[in-house]
């Protein structure tokens, strides 16, 4: 009977210690964070995550009727991972509210804590402070009038080099740099056979973070949620060249063509040039950011390609976004949530000579009053604003936005 005992105890042992050696695998859904799936003890992990962002909203333009809109702002549905030992992740994010939802689709390597590549297609940080942030985390219902001018959705296909470093306890500086087809996202146009015009576009960002990083997490919203504890910003600049530029605000192709004498195209090259600079502060948060598209290689451009007409100095505003703009963002977010915000921008065109620039000269004043129940995850939003354009109809808009994070 004893040997029996024996026999039985040592086999419910090695039942048992080769059932702790078998890798263990997890499944989990919290809000914010989606249905993560942890494979291998945590060496491969996959999630399946997204938001909506079901929204009413008016628009009133001086001396015409209100016009009301019931819809889902933006609908996004995600799937990403990581291969914790390859050091491998990849993410796929769509919004369907959109004819065309493909947004971002990548794939990055880490060979080290300080510095990642990625390629693909996803938000490029060559542009202002507010577009690096994605769309569930906007201190208002919606970007700013000149985030929305000078970029589309900020998405480009490309090759994206970013790295972090840091000296002594607080001083840390992030350069990043770009290489992207210059035609914004879906690159190649409705297919493989639609070819891209122009050159590259080369770009970059440095980011200087004075006195340390922001909380974990806090530095992915423009708004303070995380309440820091000592005064924490970030001082940025970033500027790109697109060789070849072919529609508004360089984030498509095909949209004008222009040639030179001998018949053949010649597309100009577009600039853009960034500062921003934003502070965080026990709730309280500011965002001032700076802008600037310019434009060369107009010389001796013709609009047909036979080369009868040629473009006049100030036409190249008819085809290309081209000016200055400031905005100024300040907000206070309370320990229970209620969240209080202010924007104004001032947005001048290159050229106040043509009439037919896509640029028009005007002031924007946005008041933005948030209620967050479960972090960014669960929130409500309201904005109301106000645009007085120099030359036109003044705008005033408001909308009401509930989102929810899963």
């Amino acid at each position: 009977m004893k040997k029996l005992i024996c026999i039985t105890l040592l086999f419910c042992s090695a039942a048992l210690s080769a059932q702790e050696t078998q890798p263990t695998n997890q499944a989990n859904f919290e809000l914010g964070n989606g249905l993560t799936f942890n494979l291998n003890d945590g060496d491969y992990q996959f999630y399946i995550s997204g938001f909506i962002q079901p929204s009413v909203s008016f628009e009133k333009i001086e001396d015409s009727d209100v016009d009301y809109q019931f819809n889902a702002r933006r609908t996004y549905f995600m799937l990403g991972g990581n291969a914790v030992k390859e050091k491998v992740s990849f993410l796929i994010q769509t919004d369907f509210s959109l004819s065309d939802p493909l947004l971002d689709a990548w794939i990055a390597y880490h060979p080290f804590s300080w510095i990642s590549v990625t390629a693909g297609q996803k938000q490029n940080f060559v542009n202002n402070r507010e577009m690096l942030y994605r769309e569930d985390r906007l201190q208002f219902t919606d970007r700013s009038l000149s985030s929305q001018l000078f970029s589309r959705t900020g998405r480009e296909f490309g090759l994206f080099v970013e790295t972090n470093f840091e000296f002594g306890e607080k001083l840390a500086i992030a350069p990043k740099a770009s290489l992207t087809s210059g035609d914004g996202r879906n690159s190649f146009g409705s297919d493989s056979r639609d070819a891209d015009f122009g050159g590259v576009k080369i770009g970059g960002r440095l980011d200087v973070y004075p006195l340390g990083y922001f909380t974990k997490g806090n530095d992915l919203y423009t708004a303070d949620l995380a309440h820091e504890e000592s005064l924490k910003l970030v001082l940025g600049a970033a500027a790109s060249q697109n060789n070849g530029a072919s529609h508004a605000n360089g984030e498509g192709h095909g949209d004008f063509i222009f040639y030179n004498a001998s018949g053949d195209i010649a597309l100009p090259d577009y600039s853009k040039f960034y500062t921003d600079l934003l502070m965080k502060y026990k709730g309280a948060s500011m965002l001032l950011e700076y802008t600037n598209a310019s434009v060369s290689g107009i010389e001796e451009v013709y609009l047909d390609d036979s080369a009868s007409t040629i473009l006049a100095p100030t036409q190249i505003s008819e085809f290309l976004i081209l000016g200055d703009s400031f905005t100024g963002q300040l907000g206070y977010v309370t320990k229970s949530g209620l969240g209080f915000d202010f924007r104004y921008e001032n947005v001048k065109p290159e050229f106040n000579s043509n009439a037919s620039s896509l640029v028009s000269e005007f002031n924007n004043y946005t008041f933005g009053f948030t209620k967050y129940f479960e972090g960014n995850n669960l929130k409500l939003q309201a904005a109301v604003s106000t645009t007085d354009v120099v030359q036109g109809n003044n705008i005033t808009t408001g909308e009401l936005l509930f989102q929810i994070v899963f």
